[in-house]
């Protein structure tokens, strides 16, 4: 990244950055209109006669990104995707990837469409990858295979809205306005459904079939095989004792069978992935009873929700069994909270809700990281500050704010202590995202500490210290991941 090293430009020079929630990006070029689309939040078109261009996304992705395809920054965006149709696809992830400083790539795996998996991501940017598997996904596609062994319609036999983290059940994964959106073209972002009846406006499942999100670190091609967090053992037609299992008839039996195979799955999915997400905030809100349900409540809960279809989970009791299974391993369990996609309620995000679940979880040995937590991140850090396995993240907040994200990273420097902040892009779909999650944090982060060493308030090596651990080090430390 350009001046990374200069203390005067954007700060302290920082170890390869650990970007410890991400998302894959598209393996085919889209059109004008649906890069723009994944620039925003939004599922929906700009406003008429405005553009997602004209935002801080925008304009940071027109200021770090020209200059490492050739171009000047901030060229018009016609000329810079002129350029990237010009290089193609391949040579532009790599070239944007390489450039970004980031050394590890924790990925989040529950999004569809035909995006790169964490060993592609990485070995695209030179760096490692490692899998964060997705509670609900993982529920979600058990659950297919459940109704399947009853006989009945699988959620993607049934329709749409099998999954998706919007309230309306209108996407899966992030939700259409990441790998769903329709555009003002009609142009499909690629790897995306298109236009199918069903739960809201967008389809849950790509046209071209189950989404293609396997990764395995034992050299088999991301293509082929089951991800870590999904083995082929744990979503056969088999319990949690390795029996064959009968084709289940009654509701209740398959709650059974269900609840037997997302345990087995889940303790098998901590063997090798880094760690665990729930996205209880867009299926629910985070105001969950804090404690583990019961099994009685499990299965009456299990047999509701299949004997409805299995699809988009969205049941309480289920969310927080989910939650407590994931604790269960030790594993560091992320939660979405803050803002994101519009069918969110934004105050049934914020991380102030989750203050109960941290007092019930806290003496399990489990980290919990908050991700995101914008515009509540100074709860988050009050979080982080009196609960010493929560943890807050800088990431998305920082890409959206721009110019003003020194000021947000101070804010959430406020309270949290300096082991307890974490660097992430959330970078999803295009690989500028990486470019302009890196960039923005390096100079946030530069402003902000070298305000502090010049004003005496810091020491230049606590500030070089500090800035290492929230770029990497405390990352490595919550996952277990070693030193660089």
């Amino acid at each position: 990244m350009e001046g990374s090293a200069a203390w005067g430009a954007l700060g302290p020079e920082l170890p390869p950055l650990v970007d410890h929630h991400c998302h894959g990006v598209l393996r085919e070029a889209p059109g004008p209109a649906g890069f723009e689309a994944l620039l925003s939040e939004s599922d929906r078109p700009a406003a008429r006669g405005t553009t997602y261009f004209d935002t801080q996304a925008g304009f940071a992705v027109r200021r770090w990104c020209p200059p490492l395809l050739g171009l000047p920054a901030h060229c018009p965006p016609e000329d810079y995707l002129a350029r990237r149709r010009e290089l193609g696809e391949p040579e532009t992830r790599r070239r944007l990837l390489r450039a970004t400083g980031i050394g590890t790539y924790l990925v989040d795996t529950g999004l569809p469409g035909v995006l790169t998996g964490p060993r592609e991501t990485a070995d695209a940017g030179g760096g490692s990858g490692l899998e964060i598997v997705r509670l609900e996904r993982l529920a979600e596609r058990l659950a297919a295979e459940v109704m399947r062994g009853a006989g009945g319609a699988s959620p993607a036999e049934a329709g749409p809205g099998a999954s998706g983290e919007g309230a309306g059940g209108t996407r899966s994964g992030r939700g259409a306005s990441r790998e769903a959106r329709r555009v003002p073209s009609g142009e499909v972002v690629p790897g995306a459904p298109g236009p199918v009846a069903g739960e809201g406006t967008g389809g849950a499942w790509p046209v071209r079939g189950a989404p293609r999100e396997a990764v395995s670190r034992q050299g088999a091609s991301e293509e082929a095989v089951s991800r870590p967090g999904t083995p082929r053992d744990a979503v056969s037609r088999h319990g949690a004792s390795g029996k064959a299992v009968s084709r289940p008839g009654a509701s209740g039996e398959a709650a059974e069978v269900w609840t037997a195979r997302i345990a087995e799955a889940v303790r098998e999915a901590a063997g090798s992935a880094a760690g665990f997400k729930s996205v209880a905030a867009y299926r629910h809100g985070l105001a969950l009873a804090p404690d583990p349900p019961d099994r009685g409540e499990v299965t009456a809960a299990a047999a509701r929700w299949l004997a409805s279809g299995g699809r988009r989970l969205t049941d309480p009791v289920l969310l927080r069994h989910l939650l407590w299974l994931a604790v269960a391993t030790g594993r560091p369990l992320q939660l979405h909270t803050g803002f994101g996609d519009p069918d969110l309620r934004l105050h049934q995000a914020d991380p102030a809700l989750v203050t109960d679940f941290l007092r019930a979880t806290a003496d399990t040995g489990t980290d919990v990281i908050l991700l995101h937590g914008y515009p509540y991140h100074r709860h988050a850090a009050y979080l982080a500050s009196v609960f010493p396995h929560a943890y807050a993240d800088v990431g998305l907040a920082v890409s959206h704010t721009g110019p003003r994200a020194e000021e947000v990273l101070a804010e959430f420097l406020e309270l949290a202590p300096f082991g307890k902040l974490l660097f992430s892009t959330d970078a999803h779909g295009l690989p500028e995202r990486y470019v302009i999650g890196a960039a923005l944090f390096r100079t946030a982060l530069g402003g902000v500490l070298s305000g502090w060493v010049r004003s005496g308030a810091w020491s230049a090596a606590d500030a070089g210290r500090v800035g290492a651990l929230i770029a990497a080090g405390n990352a490595r430390r919550v996952y277990g991941l070693g030193e660089d």
